[in-house]
């Protein structure tokens, strides 16, 4: 028996059924071991020794895979093929060797960019040794990571308190954010007008023409600046008699752009899909691995983490014969096409993200696949054919016109574009972060000489609009630009900021907090080396270094303790007061806004003495007066109030960070968002003082919902929590939705499933909510099926509804998403037809199983957790706690 590991049961399911029963294929769960939360796992003073600690659910892996590998003919390391696949098969070599149970066991590393049968037949015939410079360039990375964690992140928590936590990468990105916040801050509006002619040919067609020049003067777009300006040029034109100067016709081409890269796939996904980098690296990660294809498991698209944008010339050919079949042989370039990559510090040892089977059109697989699954698939299948298909051809026109008006000769130019031949367009067209799109005009047919008969001079104000916030797309492809990290963290990174509350998202544009704000100023001003975009970068390529086995990873962690441990023991005697005014200082346009008013705006509104200052109390910075306690004026860290509104200020000496949202119109109590220990919450009611009195309801607030953010209908929404929202499809017992001290789950009976990152506690339904529980119920984790996803039988030709056919806990089951019926035992669910399940909705709806039980009271959400506890403190404990987070992000 031959033993392989792979990562993932997904992956290890798909392998094990082209291999056969000669091989025993184990998943590993992804990382084993990994570096203890606590000082002393990477050691300066032992040239970098690393403590590796198995992780009790790694162990449970090592000795499943110990006790396949006695007496197994060979044991193959199938993990992915980069440097965290690598570093995988080496963690678990490492913990077989610490346990001696190899004992002569011959071990091969294979690795394969795709999950098909050929490729992985392949590559077993293909074995090699582990790449130990990959390796060392993982143990270099981890080493950087966790040094800059766990010693800058303790600085922060003293000299910043509210501050979570500072990273390698993390923390340069947030600064991307902050500057960017910045810089529109401080953007000044300019005002420019547009003068536009609408002109008519001697065939009546009508076009539009803009001011270009006058009395030989060029006129650009913000010239124009002022109403007077504007006015002049208008009447001038209006007086005007119009010829066309010229025509100029110009053939174009457009390109396509190259198949995806990880990166590239996080963008397009963003702005077509309107899915975060992590959210589509999940999905990938399902088609990569593996998924059900009529009766057939197979990985319909290539490894995810690449930086390379080349295919295999099998691909390519592929590729080019269903463009021929499905558009013609026009569409089909002379030759294939072969891109590079021009992003800084990429490596091109993998293929670009595509489909496995050129052949597996969209259309072909949808209804196997859930919908965002499809959505990907579709997304990826198209960018891949688009890049080997023929150029658009256009033709982009400019037409100048002279206007005449008494003795001036003022410009006017027209441009238009047509496409001739539509080429790789007929399929895609990449989207867009920022810029706008001129839609493309054809100009009406006329020529040198013609007179023009004016219909319309239009003169339109504008104002310059400030460089726009990142979108989680622009950040990505902007820290590719420079560099800055590896692709393939992007989607962590950016969840880490939010998860650390360091940026929100607002409109899909990332915003920075004020506890971002903070902690960028606070880098800025003490660390500003280790936040510069070139140092990020250039570490980035040591690393890279590394891995092609040019330079020794030790000797990069030399050189970057050796300053990196200076800097650090400079801020042990930086004074809390030190860091306040540094921040003052960096940070006062955002605190201290200039209002106009020839006022100081440090001055205080209250006493008109002091001086306005930032503190730090127990629950983070905000802003109070110098003449405390005489003056006990307070505000919020930003000069508006949580919401936009006020200045979120306080004269009683109340610890900002309490907003009044309105009353509740059931108890007429005030409901109020507040700052505490463990984040903000929102309070029905107020404490009272007196001894045995009933505490106010509370509820704390979902992660990514920004205080500032909340409304009373929110808060009121959230404060009626525990809510029903379906029935279980066997018990017929309610499911509730909530918020623990673990955040949002659903819950039927003594089962707790946490929601994933993109549900919503007070939008999930009850499909979604049924789903997580069965999971759940299965053995799965949170937000992910621990079974088949279900396979659509159609629409129900009355409702409209897709009717899916599910595997439950107490058998198949079939749903339109509000009804589920059990097959009967004498069903085969693999022969159910569309008007069999039909039927048996419709009979399990005049059951009553699709009615609402009637309304039961509602626990309150320490009540639900109390139940929880209870429930929990009468069962063994099925596991150990979790270790401690990690500071590095």
């Amino acid at each position: 028996m031959k033993v392989v590991v792979v990562e993932s049961p997904a992956k290890a399911k798909t392998i094990n059924k082209y291999l056969g029963r000669d091989y025993e294929v184990i998943a590993s769960f992804g990382h084993i071991r990994d570096l203890p939360a606590k000082d002393g796992s990477v050691d300066p003073e032992q040239d970098f020794h690393m403590v590796w600690e198995l992780e009790d659910r790694g162990s449970k892996r090592v000795s499943e895979i110990a006790k396949a590998v006695k007496g197994a003919e060979k044991l193959i390391l199938a993990t992915d093929p980069d440097r965290e696949g690598e570093a995988i098969s080496w963690h678990v070599l490492e913990a077989l060797n610490a346990r001696k149970v190899l004992k002569g066991v011959p071990v091969e590393r294979v690795t394969f960019n795709a999950i098909t049968k050929s490729s992985v037949e392949q590559a077993m015939r293909k074995p090699r040794q582990i790449d130990q410079a990959l390796v060392d360039a993982y143990l270099a990375r981890r080493a950087l990571d966790y040094l800059v964690g766990f010693n800058l992140s303790p600085v922060l928590w003293r000299k910043l308190p509210g501050a979570k936590s500072a990273g390698r990468v993390q923390s340069v990105a947030l600064r991307l954010v902050v500057e960017r916040e910045m810089e529109i801050e401080a953007f000044k509006p300019r005002e420019y007008w547009s003068i536009i002619a609408t002109l008519a040919t001697k065939d009546g067609a009508t076009f539009e023409a803009r001011l270009v020049g006058a009395d030989g003067k060029r006129i650009q777009r913000l010239d124009v600046g002022n109403a007077e300006e504007a006015a002049a040029f208008k009447a001038a034109l209006e007086a005007a008699t119009f010829q066309v100067a010229s025509i100029e016709a110009k053939p174009a081409k457009r390109h396509p752009q190259p198949p995806f890269t990880t990166s590239t796939l996080q963008q397009e996904a963003s702005r077509k899909l309107g899915m975060a980098p992590a959210q589509t690296m999940r999905v990938a990660q399902r088609l990569y691995e593996g998924v059900d294809v009529g009766g057939e498991t197979v990985g319909i698209i290539t490894y995810m983490r690449t930086d390379g944008v080349d295919m295999a010339p099998e691909a390519i050919a592929d590729a080019r014969k269903v463009i021929a079949r499905e558009f013609g042989d026009r569409y089909v370039p002379g030759a294939p096409r072969k891109y590079s990559v021009k992003a800084k510090n990429a490596q091109e040892a993998h293929e670009a993200v595509r489909p496995t089977d050129m052949g597996r059109r969209p259309k072909d697989v949808a209804r196997y696949l859930e919908p965002e699954q499809a959505k990907l698939y579709d997304l990826i299948w198209t960018r891949t054919m688009a890049s080997q298909m023929e150029s658009a051809e256009l033709e982009r026109t400019t037409v100048d016109v002279h206007a005449i008006a008494g003795g001036r000769r003022i410009e006017l130019r027209a441009t238009g574009q047509v496409v001739k031949f539509d080429g790789f367009l007929a399929l895609y067209q990449e989207g867009k972060d920022d810029e706008e799109d001129e839609e493309s005009r054809r100009l009406p047919k006329m020529e040198a000489g013609d007179s023009l008969r004016r219909e319309k001079i239009a003169s339109t104000q504008h104002f310059t609009e400030p460089p726009p916030r990142y979108s989680e797309a622009s950040l990505v492809k902007r820290m590719e630009e420079l560099g800055i990290g590896r692709p393939s963290t992007y989607a962590a990174v950016l969840q880490t900021l939010r998860d650390r509350e360091y940026v929100k998202i607002e409109k899909k544009r990332l915003q920075p907090e004020d506890k971002g704000r903070l902690v960028t100023g606070f880098l800025e001003s003490f660390f500003r080396r280790y936040v510069e975009y070139d140092f990020t970068a250039d570490l980035e390529e040591q690393l890279d270094r590394v891995s092609n086995a040019e330079i020794d990873w030790r000797q990069v962690l030399r050189d970057f303790w050796r300053d990196f441990s200076a800097a650090i023991g400079e801020t042990k005697e930086l004074r809390v007061a030190e860091v306040l005014e540094a921040l003052n200082g960096l940070l006062g346009p955002h605190i201290f806004p200039d209002r106009g008013e020839g006022k100081d705006p440090r001055a205080c509104p209250n006493c008109g003495e002091g001086q306005l200052s930032l503190k730090l109390g127990k629950f983070g910075a905000f802003v109070g007066c110098s003449n405390y306690p005489e003056c006990t004026y307070t505000r919020q860290l930003s000069a508006t109030g949580v919401n936009g509104e006020g200045d979120g200020s306080s004269t009683d000496g109340r610890q900002p960070g309490v907003r009044v949202l309105g009353n509740d119109p059931t108890t007429d109590l005030p409901v109020t968002v507040r700052d505490g220990r463990f984040g903000p919450f929102i309070q029905l009611g107020d404490a009272s003082a007196e001894k045995g009195a009933e505490k106010p309801k509370r509820s704390s607030l979902p992660k990514g919902l920004s205080p500032g953010d909340v409304t009373l209908e929110t808060a009121l929404a959230l404060l009626s929590l525990p809510r029903e929202i379906a029935r279980h499809p066997e018990t017929g017992e309610p499911i509730l939705a909530g918020i623990g001290r673990f955040g949002p789950y659903v819950q039927h009976g003594r089962t707790y499933a946490n929601l994933g990152r993109d549900d919503d506690v007070l939008e999930i339904g009850g499909n979604r909510a049924i789903d997580l529980i069965v999971a759940k119920e299965q053995g799965g984790g949170r937000g992910r099926p621990a079974g088949d996803p279900g396979r659509s039988l159609g629409k129900d030709a009355e409702s409209g509804k897709e009717i899916v056919v599910k595997a439950g806990r107490y058998g198949p089951y079939v749903t339109d998403g509000n009804v589920n019926a059990t097959l009967p035992k004498s069903v085969n669910a693999e022969a159910l037809t569309l008007d069999e399940a039909l039927k048996l909705i419709a009979a399990k709806r005049e059951a009553g199983g699709g009615k609402k039980a009637p309304a039961r009271k509602k626990a309150t959400p320490r009540k639900a957790e109390g139940e929880k506890a209870k429930a929990s403190a009468k069962k063994p404990a099925a596991k150990k706690a979790a270790p401690k987070k990690k500071a590095a992000g």
